[in-house]
């Protein structure tokens, strides 16, 4: 399942990664991740695909801009090495500052084709 798979490989960069929102109180830095819906594969007698493509967003959360730019670029490179899936940046990464938190923030998103 390409979402254990990735979790797995998020984990390698970064010892605090959660689906969609992190809870209260987590320390920094920390990894987000979230599923943009992505374009149903389908043969032409309409069975599924025995692929998945799927659009996703990573965001990462640290207490410098430096920091969470070298996070997200170090998570790019892991994406685009995995071999559990086949991640492509659908651009570069995006900055971000949360005033509340006093956090800086990199969000990049990717477009993924990984086993069904």
């Amino acid at each position: 399942m390409m979402e254990a798979a990735l979790q797995a490989l998020l984990l390698t960069a970064c010892p605090r990664v959660f689906p969609d929102v992190a809870p209260n109180n987590t320390a920094a830095p920390w990894v987000t991740w979230q599923a943009l819906g992505g374009e149903s594969l389908g043969y032409l007698d309409n069975t599924a695909a025995d692929k998945r493509h799927v659009l996703l967003q990573i965001n990462v959360w640290s207490v410098g801009r430096l920091d969470s730019l070298s996070l997200i670029r170090q998570i790019e490179d892991l994406m685009r090495a995995s071999t559990a899936f086949i991640a492509t940046p659908t651009g570069e990464s995006v900055s971000m500052y949360e005033g509340d938190t006093k956090l800086y923030g990199c969000l990049q998103r990717f477009s993924i084709y990984a086993p069904r």
